[in-house]
């Protein structure tokens, strides 16, 4: 019998296929933007000059400093460019980071947002924003925070490096792992969740193989992209409460980080879990599906210990302590000794075998 659920839709547009990114005028014009704001990181900033000439009139300039983690410092050094340059409108193009300033801009003005990703992290399909201040990174919910139009544009990614590929992949599988035992979750949730599992599991050691397929680049975008509504539409838990600890306290990338914690979280879970772990013994194809993800990321070529990312091991004990001292729900409660040994076995990379 089914059980009864909830499920709430993001008032979100979004714009699927190659090319898409020459829609980005009309939907610029769309949300009535006049004077918009090109973001990016450094690193982008060419991808962003395109987008400016896409734009045309619309564009009033760019500004190519966000940063990973989102900084507060940076957040206001962009605040103090959108007033004094009458900003109406912002345009992100990139991944976590550009998305992350844009939305942190957005909370505090209320500016309407239109996002190119340009990996598959997930952050434009949601309405939370992770910010990080004196070591400490926390998270808030908001509606402004959500972007109103997103364009998934499938050329954007063929440029992206095999390897960051993998990471930004596993980075949005694990935004479904979660959904599938989310307090929040519902059946249509879980849809999402294992066919977004799927295909990036599928398409992922695709990619790692030949960069230049655009099957497996569609398909790993699509997943991604369902991947993010799950993000948008459930509550995390432990995996990411660990990964913001891990981010803030210590500047660990965040692809990688995610990807590198994603089996342990869930193996700490798997007990209190059967029915999400059925379903990703099924889409993985698998009796091991903890074990499955660790393998994956060594498949695509990605990082498998903290320790590789730069985490000291006289780090571990701060890492429990923060996420103890403010911790998400999670479906199995939170133990310090063995949320320690979760911390250990992904800082040194052990695979679990679950």
């Amino acid at each position: 019998m089914l059980e009864s659920f909830v499920y709430k839709s993001a008032p979100l547009k979004v714009v699927f296929g190659l090319s898409a990114k020459s829609e980005v005028r009309g939907e610029a014009e769309a949300l009535d933007m006049k004077r918009a704001l090109v973001l990016s990181t450094p690193e982008q900033a060419e991808m962003a000059e395109e987008i400016s000439d896409l734009l045309g009139p619309t564009c009033a300039g760019i500004y190519p400093h966000a940063t990973m983690h989102t900084p507060v410092d940076v957040t206001n050094a962009a605040m103090a460019h959108v007033a004094s340059n009458a900003i109406d409108g912002l345009v992100s193009i990139g991944g976590g980071s550009t998305t992350g300033l844009g939305k942190a801009i957005a909370y505090r003005t209320d500016l309407p947002q239109l996002v190119l990703p340009t990996t598959y992290a997930g952050s434009e399909m949601t309405d939370m924003l992770g910010q990080t201040k004196d070591g400490i990174k926390t998270t808030v919910r908001d509606p402004r925070i959500l972007p109103e139009t997103v364009i998934y544009d499938v050329d954007f990614t063929l440029g992206l490096p095999a390897w960051l590929s993998g990471i930004s992949g596993i980075n949005a599988i694990a935004h479904a792992v979660e959904a599938l035992y989310a307090p929040d979750g519902n059946p249509v949730l879980s849809l999402l969740a294992k066919d977004g599992i799927r295909a990036l599991h599928t398409s992922l050691p695709r990619i790692t193989d030949d960069p230049s397929d655009v099957e497996a680049r569609t398909e790993a975008l699509y997943g991604a992209w369902l991947c993010a509504m799950c993000l948008g539409a459930s509550r995390v838990a432990l995996h990411h409460k660990l990964c913001h600890v891990l981010g803030g306290s210590f500047d660990l990338p965040h692809a990688e980080t995610h990807t590198v914690v994603l089996p342990h979280a869930l193996a700490y879970n798997a007990p209190a879990v059967p029915r999400a772990m059925t379903a990703l013994r099924e889409v993985l194809d698998t009796e091991t599906p903890a074990a499955e993800l660790f393998r994956l990321a060594g498949r695509v070529g990605a990082k498998t210990a903290l320790r590789d990312l730069g985490m000291p091991e006289d780090g571990i004990d701060k890492v429990v302590d923060i996420t103890l001292a403010n911790p998400y729900w999670n479906p199995r409660s939170l133990q310090s000794n063995a949320i320690r040994e979760v911390v250990r076995a992904a800082w040194a990379g052990t695979c679990p075998d679950v």
